[in-house]
């Protein structure tokens, strides 16, 4: 559609590890051991965030999503039928944008098309999309090791998307510096003029990216930061920053990868697809509407946090699917996430010099309070650091935090998070 204007969740969930990607790949744990119906039972936010209620209106029919990640392997039985078409951009995938890219995080891809358009399985378990009726295309992009330079694969990536009929392009991955190359201007641009929304990642904030980096970071961009389960901001699976648009659940995700294999997960990685699948929705519902107003509906319906509207950790606030498929929005004349085409013309000058990498901040935030724990935070030994992310440009870390122990030291940190937060 392209518009001109076996035992309980809990225990199969919570095995005794800490699995963390590192700068050569992703690692996710397993939760193979969970019966299909308690998956089901884990997706907290079909009914905390309005899903089902959307559904009542639509599941995204007519609407085609592009997941530019390391590739949807549609032949998992979750996702059989949703993927209709692809594309490979690495010159390490296969044709069809299907086999997943990367030896240590294959999983990644998969995992972000079943939380955006999961199709369950016939006796109505297993992982379902928010969206469980839009079709998606897969393009698979892989990072450090290719022949096709990185930022080139996302600007084809993106074109790519858009002449392909893409309606919402889901982007759960980060470049880690405010500044984008000017590939990405024509890319982006080309999908803001043909009315395509473009959903990005904020990073995490356990992960190295303390404040959003580009493609969350471009003018026009719906940017998804992470909330627990509580709708707090979470400490380590989010980011902050003033181009954040609305935020979403990041932690206690589950999905499903290749090889039908359950994985219980954290990241704004997973946030985004949840927010891409609620404007597929929209877009379904309501199809005579530009790629602004659909964007307004989502942040403008969105349950207000944070001590600004909007609040560098939260955006709008909390998204709520049901109200942005029914409830009555008045139109906008622009898209309140900002105007690409005014800031290329404004910053990209023909008589303005080149600028070298990571020299430019097109966004420059404004001074916020930093979370941060007292000292070192206690995962972050086991964490990459910003300078191996940078020189890889993998996707947004992934990863999961189970066990007493561990959960316990993670949880000591996030509540003096909380309290910083609260007190400023």
């Amino acid at each position: 559609m392209r518009r001109t204007g076996g035992r309980a969740a809990t225990r199969a969930l919570a095995t005794s590890v800490l699995v963390v990607a590192t700068a050569a790949g992703l690692t996710l744990a397993p939760a193979a051991a969970a019966s299909a119906d308690s998956i089901r039972d884990a997706q907290y936010w079909l009914s905390d965030y309005g899903v089902q209620q959307a559904w009542q209106t639509t599941r995204g029919a007519g609407v085609t999503v592009a997941v530019i990640d390391t590739g949807v392997d549609g032949s998992v039985r979750e996702l059989q039928g949703a993927v209709v078409g692809g594309t490979d951009m690495s010159g390490q995938g296969s044709a069809d944008g299907q086999r997943p890219v990367g030896s240590d995080d294959p999983a990644h891809g998969t995992l972000v098309g079943s939380l955006l358009a999961g199709r369950g399985t016939a006796t109505g378990d297993g992982v379902i999309g928010v969206a469980p009726e839009a079709d998606l295309l897969s393009i698979s992009v892989g990072f450090g090791a290719g022949a096709v330079d990185s930022d080139q694969q996302i600007a084809d990536a993106v074109t790519w998307a858009v002449d392909h009929g893409a309606d919402v392009i889901n982007m759960s991955l980060t470049r880690n510096t405010l500044d984008w190359p000017t590939s990405w201007d024509e890319a982006f641009l080309h999908a803001q003029e043909e009315d395509v929304v473009v959903v990005a990642a904020a990073g995490n904030r356990g992960s190295g990216t303390t404040e959003v980096g580009a493609p969350a970071t471009m003018p026009g961009v719906l940017t998804v930061a992470g909330v627990d389960r509580s709708g707090a901001a979470s400490f380590d699976a989010s980011s902050q920053g003033i181009t954040i648009g609305v935020s979403a659940p990041s932690e206690k995700l589950v999905g499903v990868g290749p090889g039908d294999v359950h994985y219980s997960w954290s990241g704004t990685s997973g946030a985004t697809p949840l927010v891409a699948g609620m404007v597929a929705l929209v877009r379904s519902a309501h199809p005579e509407l530009g790629a602004a107003d659909v964007i307004n509906r989502v942040v403008s319906t969105a349950d207000p946090r944070g001590a600004s509207q909007p609040d560098p950790l939260y955006g709008y606030g909390l998204v709520d699917a049901a109200a942005a498929v029914q409830r009555t929005v008045a139109p906008v004349t622009a898209n309140p996430m900002g105007d690409l085409a005014e800031w290329i013309r404004v910053h990209r000058r023909a008589d303005a010099p080149a600028p070298s990498a990571g020299a430019v901040a097109p966004v420059e935030p404004a001074p916020v309070p930093t979370p941060q724990s007292d000292g070192d935070h206690p995962l972050r030994a086991l964490l990459p650091t910003v300078e191996s992310m940078r020189s890889t440009g993998l996707p947004l870390i992934v990863f999961a935090v189970f066990g007493a122990a561990l959960v316990a030291v993670g949880a000591g940190a996030v509540r003096q998070f909380r309290r910083r937060h609260e007190q400023e």
